[in-house]
């Protein structure tokens, strides 16, 4: 981990736990790019101006990213018209959901499950920017048995 930075691992039900850091150097930069934004700004703005700081950062930094993706949902294998939007899709793998609250709630972190499993992606970056004195996030493993990538 980097220097001064607070993270935890959460799995999702039936996940197996990491022996080893998925997408390790990747989910190290985005992070990079999140203390970045932190470093900047403290804490105490609204998600949307995190937001808008973090697509910014993400690009200086070379860190690919779809900004709000549409996530698609299905039920019986039929398309549902409700979808999900993330914060960031970033290197078409991790899904970057961000907080600007000083705790956070167990839904919160269930909105990230969920993403994880209408997705099929394996890992998801929760970031908590409104916890002082330091940037906080949870790293969130989910094991798809078999899923069709969902991104709109």
């Amino acid at each position: 981990m980097m220097d001064g930075e607070e993270g935890t691992t959460k799995y999702a039900e039936g996940a197996k736990r990491e022996t080893t850091l998925l997408f390790k150097d990747k989910s190290y930069k985005i992070v990079g790019g999140c203390f970045e934004v932190y470093k900047e700004k403290g804490s105490g703005f609204l998600e949307a101006v995190y937001q808008e700081c973090l697509a910014i950062e993400f690009a200086q930094q070379g860190i690919p990213f779809i900004e709000r993706p549409r996530l698609r949902l299905d039920y019986k294998g039929r398309e549902l018209k409700q979808t999900y939007e993330a914060d960031f899709l970033c290197f078409d793998e991790i899904i970057v959901e961000i907080k600007a609250v000083k705790q956070l709630a167990d839904e919160q972190r269930a909105q990230t499950i969920n993403y994880l499993k209408a997705t099929g992606k394996q890992l998801g970056l929760l970031v908590i920017f409104g916890h002082y004195p330091k940037l906080e996030h949870e790293r969130f493993v989910h094991q798809a048995l078999s899923r069709i990538p969902r991104i709109s």
